[in-house]
């Protein structure tokens, strides 16, 4: 009886605890959601965004704090996840109808037999960084010497951990003569970097920046410009966008059409917009009680992005070439290209 009156009370305080964690993340997505300033008019739509306040993702919390969604005739719920892959699976079981994450998830779920595309590029490079711990800066002085390190990737099957894999075995280190560790981004991959519990890891701003600052570890490898790109992965590596089931797509295209109407104008508006004038479109708490430092994140990263919207010239092809150097499953895989983007809806954009 005292087993069975354990277990009940284990079970209610099980059921608590989740009540209270669905609680709080849906007022986050909530509070995520109206920070935007929407009216709450217009089509419904849910996106949800690998980090909201990352800055490689700025363009979808930028679209809403402009009101271009809303000047569609949309009201678009932003919703948040650390990791790009969370966002991909909230995609594919249909708790979204659209993922602003990495391109190269478009890749990966066609050799899973889901067909997702890419229907507005905001990104002609990663927009990330590699960088070494403070401590382990002697032992890190290029990815040859990742064998044997603990390696910090935002989440396991994410695209750090993806473009971290390449970069390893493109250097000759086999992927399984590291150790990827998920931490995440923001303070718990700064807290991991300074505690050791990651040697080096892939990150983007705002972290390399407060990284940067706090002197807790320096750049290893820099990816957010096209030049950064081209060095380490041998092309433009098209990174940010707006993903979506093609199913969704091709049943929804005037809302699709929409969206990237939308997104198009943020891009032009932030091409004719410096640093700090975009930082201050931003929600206040993005910068951290540091403006100057937020803005200087933006500026880092700013070369990242296209100003059109359109997918870059063999973009495509870089993004497959590494996949394929380390995934199995697409390395023996034909993977058709052409259905992971369409230009369709940017060609028709009213920028």
């Amino acid at each position: 009886m005292r087993k069975s009156a354990r277990f009940a009370a284990s079970a209610a305080a099980g059921l608590l605890a989740l009540s209270s964690l669905t609680a709080c993340a849906n007022d986050a997505a909530s509070s995520t959601a109206d920070s935007g300033g929407g009216d709450g008019k217009g089509e419904h739509v849910k996106i949800m965004v690998g980090g909201l306040d990352k800055v490689i993702y700025m363009p979808a919390m930028l679209t809403q704090r402009l009101g271009y969604f809303s000047a569609e005739g949309l009201n678009v719920e932003l919703l948040s996840e650390p990791a790009g892959v969370q966002a991909e699976t909230a995609l594919v079981s249909g708790q979204v109808q659209g993922a602003v994450g990495f391109y190269d998830h478009t890749l990966d779920l066609q050799v899973k037999g889901k067909s997702v595309e890419s229907v507005v590029q905001f990104s002609h490079a990663p927009g990330e960084v590699e960088v070494v711990s403070s401590k382990a800066a002697g032992k890190i002085g290029s990815p040859k010497d990742f064998k044997g390190k603990k390696l910090g990737v935002t989440g396991l099957g994410s695209s750090t951990d993806f473009l971290t894999k390449y970069l390893a075995v493109k250097n000759g280190v086999n992927v399984n003569e590291f150790s990827p560790v998920a931490v995440g981004a923001g303070p718990t991959f700064i807290s991991a970097l300074q505690k050791g519990s990651i040697d080096a890891g892939m990150t983007t701003d705002p972290t390399v920046a407060t990284i940067l600052d706090k002197k807790a570890g320096k750049v290893l490898l820099d990816m957010r410009t096209p030049e950064g790109s081209q060095a380490a992965l041998g092309g433009p590596y098209p990174s940010s966008s707006l993903y979506m089931q093609t199913d969704w797509v091709n049943g929804h295209k005037e809302t699709v059409q929409k969206l990237v109407n939308a997104f198009v104008k943020t891009l032009k508006w932030m091409s004719t917009h410096n640093a700090s004038e975009i930082a201050a479109k931003m929600p206040a708490d993005y910068s951290q009680g540091n403006k100057t430092l937020y803005a200087e994140a933006i500026k880092s990263t700013l070369p990242m992005f296209t100003k059109d919207g359109v997918m870059p010239a063999n973009g495509p092809e870089t993004v497959e070439k590494v996949l394929k150097a380390f995934n199995p499953n697409i390395k023996n895989a034909k993977v058709d290209l052409s259905k992971t983007f369409t230009t369709e809806f940017v060609e028709k954009a009213t920028g």
